[in-house]
Order: C-alpha cells, then sequence, then structure tokens
C-alpha cells in the first residue's frame, strides 16, 4: 500500500492556510481559523472552526480531518481534545525568522510540495537578505518601540525584532523579544520613556491603534518618536503570525517606516 498525503487539513492559525494557498494546495483545506483575513477568499471558502486559543471541536470532528495544524503551546489544550478524539495534530512552535521559515519547508514536505516550498523558501531568504544589505547602507539604526499590546504594554516576539533589525532598526527591548510567552515581554512607560524610541510601532491584535493615546501618556512627551510624530501602526495580520506575511509584508512595512523615518531626521527634514 502507498504511504497517504495528508488531504483533509484543519488550520488553527492563518499563517499555515496562507501557505497552503500559495502552493496551489487550497483544496486540502477544509477548515481555518476565523481570525483568517490572508488570502482574503479563505473568508469566503473555507469554514470557520477556531479562535486562536479555542475550537469548536465538533465542528472540526465532523470535518473528518485527516491532519489538524496549530501554533504555538497556547493551542495546547485544543490539540489534546483532538489528540484524545484520535485526530492527527502537527503543533509548531517557531518565534524566530529562521524558524518561521523551517516550518514553512517542514510544512512543505508533510504535504508533499517539498521541490515547491523549497524554491520559495530560497527566494524568501534572498529577499531578506537583500533587506539587510539595504539597511547597512542607512546612515544610522533609528530606535525603534514595537508596541503589541496597550494594557498591559507588551513588545516586540523575537521574529518581529529580528525584522526590525533586518529593516533597518533597532529594537529597544531585543533583549526581551526571546521570550516565548507575552509576560516576559511586559513593559513599563518608565522603561520606554528611558529607551528614547526613534521610531514607535503599534500592532494592536485585534484592534485599531491608536498613536494619539500613546502620545498622550505620561511622560512620553519626552520620546523622540513623540516629538517627531514618528507613530506608525502595522496592521497585526501583517506582522504578529511567524508566516508569508510577516516575511514579506511585514518587512516590506517596517522597511517603509524606518527608511522614512531616516528622510524625516535628514539634515533640512521637516
Amino acid at each position: 500500500m502507498k504511504a497517504q498525503l495528508p488531504q483533509r487539513i484543519v488550520c488553527l492559525t492563518e499563517e499555515t492556510t496562507e501557505t497552503l494557498y500559495t502552493l496551489g494546495l487550497e483544496d486540502r483545506i477544509v477548515g481555518i481559523s476565523g481570525f483568517t483575513v490572508r488570502p482574503a477568499k479563505a473568508r469566503k471558502e473555507k469554514p470557520k472552526v477556531s479562535a486562536f486559543t479555542s475550537a469548536k471541536i465538533d465542528k472540526i470532528l465532523a470535518l473528518e480531518p485527516d491532519l489538524v495544524i496549530g501554533f504555538s503551546d497556547m493551542q495546547a489544550d485544543i490539540a489534546a481534545d483532538l489528540i484524545r478524539a484520535g485526530v492527527n495534530v502537527w503543533i509548531t512552535n517557531q518565534r524566530s525568522v529562521s524558524e518561521t521559515l523551517s516550518q514553512m519547508l517542514a510544512l512543505g514536505v508533510l504535504v508533499g510540495a517539498e521541490q515547491k516550498t523549497r524554491q520559495w523558501v530560497a527566494e524568501l531568504e534572498t529577499q531578506l537578505a537583500t533587506a539587510a544589505k539595504q539597511a547597512a547602507t542607512l546612515p544610522r539604526r533609528p530606535r525603534v518601540y514595537f508596541e503589541e499590546w496597550d494594557e498591559p504594554m507588551i513588545s516586540a516576539i523575537r521574529w518581529v525584532s529580528e525584522l526590525i533589525e533586518i529593516a533597518g532598526g533597532t529594537d529597544v527591548f531585543s533583549e526581551l523579544s526571546h521570550s516565548a510567552g507575552a509576560k516576559g515581554r511586559f513593559v513599563t512607560a518608565e522603561q520606554v520613556i528611558t529607551a528614547q524610541p526613534d521610531i514607535i510601532i503599534g500592532s494592536w491584535c485585534g484592534k485599531k491603534f491608536q498613536p494619539g493615546n500613546v502620545a498622550r501618556r505620561a511622560g512620553f512627551d519626552a520620546i523622540p518618536a513623540v516629538r517627531n510624530g514618528a507613530l506608525h501602526e502595522i496592521k497585526s495580520p501583517l506582522i504578529l503570525q511567524p508566516g508569508p506575511a510577516a516575511l514579506t509584508d511585514g518587512l516590506a512595512a517596517l522597511q517603509a517606516i524606518i527608511r522614512g523615518g531616516h528622510q524625516d531626521s535628514s539634515p533640512g527634514g521637516d
């Protein structure tokens, strides 16, 4: 008998859905996360069966998946329920750019698209290397505070911190980014003020970034980013999921902000 590749896949997070669509394997997806926005047509075509830390187990089982794919220890309870129900589950915990590329490659192998995925990953690696080379030509590296959430204030997770560096910035809380959990990335207003970022980027997962509210925080008028109006938003689907979006559109958004910051801070700039 021949080995069978997964044919009925449920994706509990968006990045796997985007990867499979890019590989041309969207017909194998039978269920997706309700937070999925990339690609846009996935929301119209696929049943939504999960949030992030919760899922409709009965609906997933009714789809008769031969593989459920999730991300992070935060989905451990969902995975456990599905495993007890006899479902094959694959959960990954990628946190860095390198681990994200490795996860994409492993997924490609798992679904029988190794060659195509290897080519895609090689292209992404080239794009990342090119971005880093371009960043090396910038006159200076602006200090960047990336805020993932406002109450409590949470700084950048590892892949975002690395992408900031690749784009030409310096993450002011890079030492915190290696914490797998959000609690390890909690920061205070005093810490942000002390860090003196040149740029503040907000990406509040699930709600719109409010730069005016940030600027009005006590003591923030002493921060260069606030004095110069360098507060920007990157939509969370572009940057806060460790998959194709972050490595492409997320990186491009960071590059645009950081390059814009250089233009603003150059002699004669406004």
